[in-house]
């Protein structure tokens, strides 16, 4: 079975920067495409951004579009994917979790990670 790990949250004042880790183990993680939401306690998760497995075609949402970096690291059955974040805002405030679809960056996501919490306050 597929396991995300994140990793890298914490507290970081207004403008920081910010990268998270998800660690993807079990079945060949090269079959996944792997991407980062968010969610605001109280509020619905949204996607933040997403990367190909092959190609490493990368996807942003608007609020992120320019201030986050998506890349992947594969290996024969493991991959590491990163979301650098930069300028970033109190509204960022979330917990991120890693998420593994197939197919493509656009469905719904399959397998999600437990979780990383970034808080943006000063």
């Amino acid at each position: 079975q597929l396991q995300l790990a994140e990793s890298g949250g914490g507290l970081v004042q207004p403008r920081g920067s910010l990268r998270l880790s998800c660690a993807v183990s079990g079945p060949p993680a090269n079959d996944w495409h792997i991407g980062w939401f968010l969610q605001v306690p109280g509020k619905e998760r949204e996607g933040v951004a997403c990367i190909h497995t092959h190609d490493s075609r990368t996807y942003y949402a608007s609020d992120v579009q320019g201030r986050a970096t998506i890349s992947r690291q594969n290996t024969a059955n493991t991959a590491m994917v990163y979301l650098q974040m930069n300028n970033l805002k109190p509204e960022d405030t979330a917990n991120y979790f890693c998420v593994a679809r197939r197919g493509s960056c656009f469905v719904r996501p399959e397998v999600w990670g437990q979780g990383t919490l970034v808080t943006v306050s000063s």
